[in-house]
């Protein structure tokens, strides 16, 4: 069975941008330990953030700047220099073979570090599911990002999240001509201001 590769398509605005997190609240500081901030030159995807999956490399999006030259782990706040944060040079990038700059098919990159992460309260690996975990509709998420908090509202630079509810692969199919249920996520109600992505 071939690994699961997940992206997830929200069903709101298509006008919110990379990084939102649209009706969702500040986080607790610190209660993601495993949140990584990428620090970005690219206008395109100047918001992306990551999970520390191992201490040397961090998972992240495809779609974000391959020109990522800095990860920050242990922050709340990027805008300020906080004890907690770890700088770290990206050694390289692995971006997956198949990934679909139009229909963001495989959009997953992994960030190889220059030096492990020290983990402590503040920076800790996520716990990845296992193979046999399911994830189905009706179920909720919770997403994490320090970008805008609204379309025309730029982000505080603090840690946000929202909680999202996984949709039907129905839903998602008649929203979306370039889904994939083998590959992706369909999260967000329509009728809730929630979301988190474009």
């Amino acid at each position: 069975m071939q690994p699961l590769l997940l992206l997830m398509v929200f069903l709101l605005s298509p006008r919110a941008e990379a990084g939102e997190i649209i009706g969702g609240h500040e986080s607790k500081p610190h209660s993601r330990p495993y949140m990584a901030y990428l620090s970005n030159k690219c206008p395109k995807s100047r918001y992306c953030g990551g999970f520390l999956v191992r201490e040397d490399f961090v998972l992240t999006a495809a779609h974000c700047c391959r020109s990522s030259r800095t990860v920050t782990l242990g922050a709340h706040n990027i805008k300020r220099k906080e004890k907690t944060q770890q700088n770290i040079r990206v050694k390289r990038t692995i971006c997956h073979p198949d990934y679909n700059d139009t229909t963001l098919a495989n959009d997953i990159m992994l960030l190889q570090l220059k030096k492990k992460a020290k983990l402590n309260a503040a920076v800790r690996l996520i716990s990845l599911p296992t193979r046999r975990g399911q994830v189905k509709p009706g179920m909720v998420c919770s997403v994490a990002g320090w970008g805008r908090l609204g379309v025309n509202t730029r982000g505080d630079g603090k840690l946000h999240e929202v909680r999202l509810e996984i949709q039907s692969n129905k839903e998602c199919i008649s929203r979306y001509k370039h889904y994939n249920n083998v590959i992706q996520i369909c999260v967000g109600d329509p009728k809730k201001i929630k979301t988190t992505f474009k």
